[in-house]
């Protein structure tokens, strides 16, 4: 698990690091991240759990199902997950 605070292309590159994981294909130079991501990347809800799975690994933080919304594009995800890491750290 990550510790400390990080900033937001850290935690982006560790969100890239979790998708690819899952989608291994994912061209993340050709991602918009201000576009639904999943959509972008034909992330179905499986690979969306196992997605969060591998950042709770990583990152130590439980995204409750009422956050989902919040996790729409890679810009809401990564400023999500930096109040995250604020609010734990």
């Amino acid at each position: 698990m990550e510790t400390g605070k990080l900033n937001p292309g850290a935690l982006r590159k560790i969100l890239f690091d979790c998708i690819a994981s899952v989608a291994p294909e994912a061209d993340f130079e050709a991602l918009r991240t201000d576009r639904p991501w999943r959509e972008e990347l034909e992330i179905d809800s499986f690979d969306f759990q196992n997605i969060l799975i591998a950042v709770s690994k990583r990152l130590g933080i439980e995204v409750p199902e009422s956050d989902y919304r919040k996790l729409a594009t890679l810009d809401t995800f990564v400023r999500y997950l930096a109040e995250r890491m604020g609010a734990a750290g």
